[in-house]
């Protein structure tokens, strides 16, 4: 696709392009979750991306297996036949066919790997699509729900969450006086908010359940594109808020700008990460006066 002149910087996709697109994306992960499940519980081979150091501890904790690697084949033959020319942003493949493409699909075939591996059932398979750089669609299968079950969370840009195709509408209880958040391991202070921190192993979950109303608000020190990039279009979709942090303090995320290359190389948008907090808005802002202090 040329490129055309940006007309704005709230630009989107046709509601057309946008529906097709994200039925695409609960499509394939869907696929993802079938995969997860059926390889689930069973003696799977895995690696570790910093094996190479074996005398290091921090070695052994960014572990792979191989329905990660199995996934993300799986999800990029079936979008190569649906959009060839989109690119695609993948964490265990670094491939770039459609390379500077408008249309961007970041994908994490399981995020919560280290939870996946030894059978602690909390993970999801993470499907983001990013227009421009703007969050434009989420897809998210996660092994577990809401609704107690594993399904998958999605919603395009200017609609509805959905949970398996069925509109959702996040509630509260009046009645509980003490919430939950997620949060980054030692990155809240626990005394000084009105709820219990939970660290789950996948932002992924913690942003669906964010969106899910499950999760008053989550926060990550510095995640991964394919991490965030589908749960950030759901937690929008809820009617949360989504702040950034940047030279200038937290500021709402309006796109993932792509990071400066080194030595004259391009600007990469898989290499962007920065400090991200989203949720509820009381909460949101609440998280951010307590970093900026």
């Amino acid at each position: 696709m040329k490129e055309r002149p940006d007309s704005g910087p709230h630009e989107m996709l046709p509601e057309r392009m946008l529906r097709e697109i994200e039925r695409t994306a609960v499509e394939l992960a869907r696929l993802a979750g079938a995969e997860i499940v059926s390889a689930f519980g069973g003696m799977l081979s895995v690696r570790y991306k910093g094996e190479g150091n074996a005398g290091d501890e921090a070695a052994w904790r960014d572990p792979v297996s191989e329905v990660d690697h199995r996934v993300e084949l799986l999800i990029r033959a079936r979008l190569a036949g649906r959009f060839p020319e989109h690119e695609i942003i993948g964490e265990e493949i670094d491939e770039r066919a459609g390379l500077a493409h408008d249309i961007v699909w970041a994908v994490d075939p399981i995020d919560g790997t280290a939870n996946f591996i030894n059978g602690f059932p909390l993970f999801a398979a993470s499907i983001g699509v990013l227009y421009r750089g703007r969050p434009a669609v989420g897809a998210l299968w996660c092994a577990t729900s809401h609704a107690l079950r594993a399904g998958v969370y999605h919603a395009h840009c200017g609609g509805p969450l959905h949970f398996d195709d069925q509109a959702i509408e996040p509630k509260s209880n009046p009645a509980v006086r003490r919430w939950l958040a997620g949060a980054a391991p030692n990155a809240a202070r626990k005394d000084s908010f009105p709820w219990d921190t939970r660290v789950t192993g996948s932002a992924a979950i913690e942003c669906a359940f964010v969106a899910a109303g499950l999760l008053r608000a989550a926060q990550f020190e510095r995640p991964n594109l394919w991490d965030v990039a589908g749960g950030v279009a759901l937690v929008a979709a809820a009617g949360g808020e989504i702040r950034v942090q940047t030279t200038n303090g937290w500021a709402a995320l309006e796109e993932f700008a792509p990071a400066h290359g080194k030595s004259g190389s391009p600007r990469d948008l898989r290499s962007w990460r920065h400090p991200l907090i989203l949720g509820e808005r009381a909460a949101v802002a609440r998280l951010c006066r307590t970093q900026a202090a």
